[in-house]
């Protein structure tokens, strides 16, 4: 993993045969609030959101998920189906003695978020997630939206046989895989990734999540307060998806979609995230905005 501040502490947790790394900050006695990384991300992604988290009392944790762990790449496909997944999440939380938790997720991060939400309610306190529409407005979306099947055409590409993928993003000194992050994540950030991407193993494992997604489960409702921020300029997930959500949220909701942001919104409005993320946090009765 990449350097990070010294106010972070280094946590590793033991799940399912597997090592995770992770950064953590805040009291230890404060409400878990359980980041998840996306695609082509780390746990260091989250830097300035531990930040914000801790500093307004909670004990903010991020970590790399499978594949993206050095220890934590097991070599069939089929081990990064959702339910693994979703058991690593659930094992670390309790780990973190955290019997209800807050959780944010970008990207891949942010589908996980949103099943988890759906499927253990008795589990999460809030859900938060950045770019990712609700995989059932967004599996909608691919199906009858021309703007989102034009936007996801990189999918057949990282699902081909034969890791012609990772031929293609790793040739020239990783030109196409540095092409993803448009020019918004600073250049140290993106040298950390690519070099981490450059492990045996280690891109072949993060796409092994888009193998192995199953995109016809549905995931049904959210009941849990949640929040969605959605950058208009996003150059994966359209406006059809992120609007759609609203209709699969059954508790509180607050959709905020940022005018002219991109894909990136981590590093390219962490202040921004970070205040909407703990209004989202504090709220003990959000309302319901359309």
């Amino acid at each position: 993993m990449a350097a990070v501040s010294p106010a972070f502490t280094h946590l590793e947790f033991d799940v399912n045969g597997l090592r995770f790394p992770a950064i953590a900050a805040g009291p230890e006695d404060g409400e878990v609030v359980l980041c998840l990384h996306g695609f082509p991300q780390f746990a260091d992604s989250w830097d300035a959101v531990l930040r914000a988290c801790a500093e307004a009392g909670f004990r903010a944790v991020a970590f790399d998920q499978r594949g993206y762990s050095t220890h934590a790449r097991p070599s069939s496909t089929k081990d990064y189906a959702v339910p693994n997944l979703l058991s690593d999440v659930l094992s670390i939380a309790n780990q973190l003695g955290a019997k209800r938790f807050h959780l944010v997720g970008h990207d891949w991060g942010g589908l996980l978020a949103w099943m988890l939400a759906a499927w253990h309610p008795d589990q999460v306190r809030t859900v938060a997630v950045l770019s990712t529409p609700h995989p059932d407005a967004l599996r909608h979306a691919l199906l009858h939206d021309k703007d989102q099947q034009h936007k996801s055409r990189y999918i057949p590409l990282f699902k081909a046989p034969f890791h012609v993928a990772e031929g293609m993003l790793l040739a020239d000194d990783a030109k196409l895989l540095r092409s993803a992050y448009q020019g918004i994540v600073p250049a140290g950030q993106v040298n950390a990734n690519v070099r981490r991407f450059q492990e045996p193993k280690a891109l072949t494992a993060a796409l092994n999540w888009y193998r192995a997604w199953d995109s016809k489960k549905e995931t049904g409702p959210v009941t849990v307060p949640a929040l969605f921020i959605w950058g208009t300029e996003d150059i994966a997930l359209g406006r059809t998806a992120a609007e759609a959500t609203a209709s699969f949220a059954k508790g509180p909701y607050r959709f905020e979609p940022l005018d002219g942001l991109s894909h990136w919104l981590l590093d390219e409005a962490p202040e921004r995230i970070s205040q909407l993320l703990l209004e989202h946090l504090k709220r003990e009765q959000p309302e319901i905005v359309s």
